[in-house]
């Protein structure tokens, strides 16, 4: 099988103020894909992200948008740049619209939308304190699923969310579940159980009243066929026919982001290589994880651009 590209985009936790000001201020359709998300949301996204402050760039709603801003701009530039079309697209959670914006299936005008409502649906579905996340290293992925289920107590949620590398696993529900899961987790051989710094206990059972209001937005846009094949979270694989593609993204709200399946289907079938089209390099950081042969290439700054 001939060797291909992927280009795969991140998720919440990737970003920061100031990303992408250097880039901006150098390539105008950057800059101007900031400005056209600010027209769209009828607030200046453009300066949130560029100038902060820190505490609004980091609440949900405006995080995801930010995040599918900046992506979508440097795909943008890799476009207008001459370069190559990727035989896969694939992004984690959130990411995965960015994935469907470059993959031709959502106009960005109706992906900016859709994620400031998911944002807000994801913060409106559990009241603040009531729901956690936590990462846990140095345990397998049946152990890790294992575990939650004898962990919970009393109709509490406690699911393994985000197979994101091997021995790297993140676990989210009921916030006093989660706080006893990491004693449990750490007398079980645990290396590390790290509490995370969000707001939302993102894909477990506490955001399916965040899913059904998102399937009420998804049902009202269009969804084209894709140009690229997206490879989704949920199945871990392509889906062509955009009802299943809508049901799947109502579905990730509230199941697993299966990562490491992601990108081992990639790479199966026959990528040789990744682009991180983001902020930061947390994708290029679990890809070394997942398969350390196929190399992962960052592409925020303009330094960049060449190797990928």
């Amino acid at each position: 099988m001939s060797s291909s590209t992927a280009f795969i985009f991140p998720g919440q936790g990737s970003q920061k103020v100031g990303m992408l000001a250097e880039i901006a201020a150098q390539e105008a359709i950057v800059n101007d894909t900031l400005v056209e998300a600010s027209d769209i949301l009828g607030f200046d996204l453009r300066g949130m992200i560029l100038e902060g402050p820190a505490d609004a760039l980091n609440s949900t709603e405006n995080t995801q948008p930010a995040l599918l801003t900046s992506s979508v701009a440097l795909w943008r530039l890799w476009q207008a740049r001459g370069g190559a079309q990727p035989e896969f697209v694939a992004g984690h959670s959130l990411g995965e619209y960015s994935a469907l914006v470059a993959g031709g299936v959502l106009s960005f005008a109706d992906a900016v939308h859709l994620v400031r409502n998911r944002g807000i649906y994801m913060q409106e579905a559990v009241p603040p304190g009531e729901g956690a996340m936590a990462a846990v290293l140095g345990l397998d992925d049946e152990k890790v699923i294992e575990l939650c289920q004898d962990t919970a107590q009393d109709g509490e949620v406690l699911s393994a969310v985000n197979f994101n590398a091997p021995g790297q696993v993140v676990i989210a529900g009921s916030a006093v579940a989660v706080e006893r899961a990491a004693t449990v987790f750490a007398e079980a051989g645990a290396r590390k159980v790290m509490p995370l710094p969000v707001s939302v206990p993102s894909h477990c059972a506490l955001m399916k009243p965040a899913a059904e209001r998102l399937a009420k937005d998804l049902d009202s846009i269009m969804l084209s066929a894709p140009s690229i094949s997206v490879v989704q979270n949920v199945t871990a694989s392509v889906a062509n026919d955009v009802n299943v593609i809508r049901t799947n993204l109502v579905s990730q709200l509230s199941q697993p982001v299966r990562w490491v399946e992601s990108v081992r289907y990639m790479v199966s079938n026959g990528v040789a290589g990744f682009n991180e089209c983001g902020p930061g390099k947390v994708l290029a950081g679990l890809g070394k994880r997942i398969e350390r042969s196929v190399p992962v290439v960052g592409m925020e700054n303009l330094s960049a651009l060449p190797d990928a």
